[in-house]
């Protein structure tokens, strides 16, 4: 019999994952209030029992702590707080956390356990439910009673429509992983009731013999695109990969960072870790520019928490229209090309307006106006070393030092420099080509490595040609990609090492090391290693 809880999963790796499920919570108040249940937030840690220091897998600076999750969630609304604690799950593993989580169900039978929306929840959920005999709601943006059941409204078929999903008959318990974002944090209160319950689990034992070797944060460069101010997405509508160079240009322009919705990325017009959206990032920006997007829900679920979302279409009757706070019906092709002009030059004038600023202010302790910020942020949104900026400008690095910390008062012929490191005519704040810069920054961007491939660019200086040519390496028994993708042109293969199988529309081949293949690569495909070892394969794409 089920207890009529509705439970939240507490992640706790870091402050970010956290709040997250602060958002998680909120959402689960709102819905025990519709079913009369009572909330509890479910925690998993180590307890007492503290990590061997000198094991490089158990950094656990960057986790929250139990003791601290239990008393802000109590504070938030949490009727109970379940501590599940034992000494090996001082570092979270998604496998050892869902048979702790699946045993604790199965004995208390909650209605519902919420987990945040991201890879560790998606894991957590699967094993979990499959472990005790649960049903399961994945991806879901909402969740609602209705004939006194639980319906989650899920996106479908890339969020072109939304599946209404509830528990077959008999099933009184799921798992159901949440988009955090579009609802708010509780607020907390002292004196909220609650209680906390810490609770010795059984030893968890590893019978698969998995170990974890290390436990890396993810860099602070790699987390700028879900913590900047200002996102410029392109979407299918920019055409090319020409047209996605505008939005590149744009939000160097801001200031700002790249983000696309799922065809830029199947188009390789920009890297996967650019993908906003519920398989990609979410992104809370002060500005959000969304350009030649259609507003899939199941890209709009990434951008809910931005405060103000300008979006650019040329239909009119597009979705994303009914998110946005600014609409302008244009072709982003023809209309990005302006914005750039005017932010560019709007840029410069605040460049000029602070460097005047730091002039006048005699006798201040501090030079107002933040010139050394803009010159940072503009300096950043580029990729830019100091000594990067420093040769553009014909300056030293420790002159660029200086200026950034606003130690010193520029002279004018570094913001002619910089007006021309920009683009910008330095006379007249006119739009320049930037396209060199933009072709630099999208061949580095062809030398990633990610948890299943890599691949590097063997053509680094013709990335804005129509023939270029990649060296993509596979780990062993792995995709190249988890979906099907497609890109106009053709697409040859030679497979160097290992047993390729590459999968063309609804036909299926299998390459050998030697052997090769060209294709319509505008028909959906997608590639995997066959191979115990790493799959290694030329690969030449000519696009239009």
């Amino acid at each position: 019999m089920t207890t009529g809880e509705i439970w939240v999963y507490g992640d706790l790796r870091t402050a970010r994952r956290w709040e997250d499920s602060r958002k998680v919570m909120g959402k689960a108040l709102a819905l025990a209030r519709e079913a009369d249940a009572a909330v509890a937030m479910v925690l998993i840690g180590a307890g007492d029992d503290p990590p061997a220091a000198d094991d490089p897998a158990m950094d656990l600076s960057a986790c929250v702590s139990v003791a601290e999750a239990a008393r802000q969630a109590v504070a938030a609304g949490a009727r109970t707080v379940y501590c599940l604690s034992a000494g090996e799950l001082a570092v979270p593993r998604s496998d050892l956390y869902a048979e702790v989580l699946a045993r604790w169900v199965a004995d208390r039978r909650p209605w519902l356990i919420l987990l945040p929306l991201n890879d560790f929840g998606r894991e957590l959920a699967a094993i979990g439910a499959q472990q005790c005999r649960a049903g399961m709601i994945a991806d879901c943006a909402e969740l609602t009673v209705q004939n006194e059941g639980f319906v989650g409204r899920c996106p479908a078929w890339g969020g072109q429509v939304v599946a209404d999903i509830a528990l077959a008959e008999g099933w009184s318990t799921a798992f159901v992983t949440v988009q955090p974002h579009g609802a708010a944090a509780p607020a907390e209160q002292a004196d909220h009731p609650g209680h906390i319950e810490t609770i010795a689990v059984q030893p968890v034992t590893d019978a698969r013999g998995l170990r974890l070797v290390r436990r890396v944060l993810e860099p602070a460069a790699a987390r700028r695109l879900e913590d900047a101010h200002t996102v410029v997405v392109g979407g299918a509508g920019l055409g090319d990969m020409q047209g996605f160079g505008l939005v590149r240009e744009l939000a160097a322009a801001l200031g700002g960072e790249v983000g696309a919705t799922r065809p830029p990325v199947l188009y390789h017009w920009v890297a996967e870790e650019r993908l906003i959206g519920q398989t990609g990032k979410s992104v809370r920006p002060k500005l959000l520019i969304s350009a030649g997007t259609s507003g899939a829900i199941q890209y709009t679920a990434g951008i809910m928490a931005a405060e103000t979302i300008v979006a650019i279409n040329r239909d009119p009757s597009a979705p994303i229209f009914q998110v946005a706070d600014i609409g302008i019906v244009a072709d982003a092709k023809t209309l990005l090309p302006l914005l750039n002009q005017r932010a560019k030059q709007s840029t410069m004038r605040r460049l000029a307006d602070a460097a005047c600023a730091i002039e006048d202010a005699t006798g201040a302790q501090e030079p107002p106006g933040g010139f050394g910020a803009l010159v940072r942020q503009l300096r950043e949104a580029r990729q830019w070393p100091v000594e990067e900026l420093a040769r553009s400008t014909a300056q030293t690095p420790e002159f660029i030092h200086k200026v950034e910390n606003d130690q010193l008062a520029p002279p004018v012929s570094f913001i002619l420099g910089m007006a021309q490191a920009m683009g910008v005519d330095p006379g007249t704040f006119l739009r320049k080509e930037t396209r060199a810069a933009i072709r630099d920054r999208r061949a580095q961007a062809y030398h990633q490595r990610t948890q299943a491939y890599s691949y590097t660019t063997l053509t680094p200086e013709a990335a804005s040609s129509h023939l270029r040519a990649f060296m993509i390496t596979i780990e062993a028994q792995h995709d190249h990609k988890p979906v099907a993708y497609k890109h106009e042109g053709e697409e040859f293969i030679f497979v160097m090492e290992g047993d390729l199988q590459l999968t063309l529309g609804s036909k299926s081949h299998k390459l050998k090391p030697g052997e090769s293949i060209h294709f319509n690569s505008d028909v959906p495909h997608k590639l995997k290693s066959l191979s115990n070892e790493p799959t290694r394969c030329l690969v030449v794409l000519y696009t239009v």
